[in-house]
């Protein structure tokens, strides 16, 4: 007969709080909040659950906040639809706010049939941050391919103002964070990179988290979007904003150091580490 007053049902969400702020993707595995912690793959497990689902489980999903069903949202879904689904996956949040996610959802609903609740759940967080916005994504055009140096043309807006450079590199991905650090005119190197997709299917949305360093300090930064060349120039703003941030550093490293990284190599020791995790693999 023992109480707490621990909120179960905040659980799920807690810990993706918590990813967010430390960039540090969740084990698929981990119990409660895992992507599988109540999937049961054995057909003995599969034919228990069928029959009563609390045989191989002490909790239900709902219980700790995991999402078990999903209400579809699409590009012809009303303002009143989204702000009631927004309500029910535990957002209060204002009415300048609402509009505001509103017109970004509309706009993710025009290059994905689909919105799911974990699509809208990425939107909140991504969207909803307080950080201090210095620069803005315009656009970028990228021309890559296996037989070519990748090239991207990257256009950032500053308040009123729009600055435009061109860069390349091995990838795409690196071409177009060389043309960022050549517009702020801001050395950074790039510490870690981390992609996976929100969702299932083709459409799905891809989320992107960095830390970049310049020196003095290390901040992370995440941006989504079913194109993972944007997703990854989104996170590198919202990181390069909170570098340029004087008075709120995201983290200081302990050690100090007198020289600004090398962008370049940097970069390019990540990409070489990254392929041979995946040429491990």
């Amino acid at each position: 007969n023992f109480h707490s007053n621990i909120r179960t049902e905040e659980i799920y969400r807690s810990a993706r709080v918590l990813t967010s702020i430390t960039g540090v993707k969740m084990n698929p595995s981990k119990a409660i909040v895992g992507a599988n912690a109540f999937a049961h793959e054995s057909g003995i497990h599969q034919h228990g659950m069928m029959a009563n689902s609390l045989t191989y489980e002490i909790m239900t999903p709902e219980s700790v906040g995991v999402l078990t069903t999903s209400l579809v949202l699409g590009k012809h879904s009303g303002q009143h639809a989204f702000e009631k689904r927004l309500v029910d996956l535990g957002y209060a949040l204002g009415k300048d706010e609402i509009v505001r996610l509103f017109g970004e959802f509309k706009s993710l609903a025009d290059r994905k049939k689909t919105i799911t609740d974990r699509d809208l759940i990425a939107l909140v967080e991504i969207t909803s941050k307080s950080s201090p916005v210095t620069w803005e994504l315009d656009s970028f055009v990228v021309n890559s391919g296996n037989m070519m140096t990748s090239t991207a043309c990257v256009t950032l807006k500053k308040g009123d103002k729009k600055y435009q450079e061109v860069a390349c590199g091995t990838g795409p991905v690196y071409a177009s964070l060389r043309a960022v650090e050549k517009i702020i005119r801001h050395p950074f190197g790039l510490e870690d990179y981390n992609l996976q997709a929100v969702t299932e299917h083709r459409d799905a949305l891809g989320e992107v988290m960095v830390k970049i360093s310049d020196g003095q300090g290390v901040y992370r930064g995440r941006g989504v979007s079913t194109d993972v060349i944007e997703a990854s120039i989104l996170s590198c703003l919202a990181a390069v904003n909170r570098m340029l941030d004087e008075g709120e550093p995201h983290y200081v490293q302990g050690v100090k150091v007198t020289s600004a990284p090398n962008f370049e190599n940097d970069m390019l020791s990540s990409h070489s580490d990254k392929k041979k995790e995946h040429s491990d693999e």
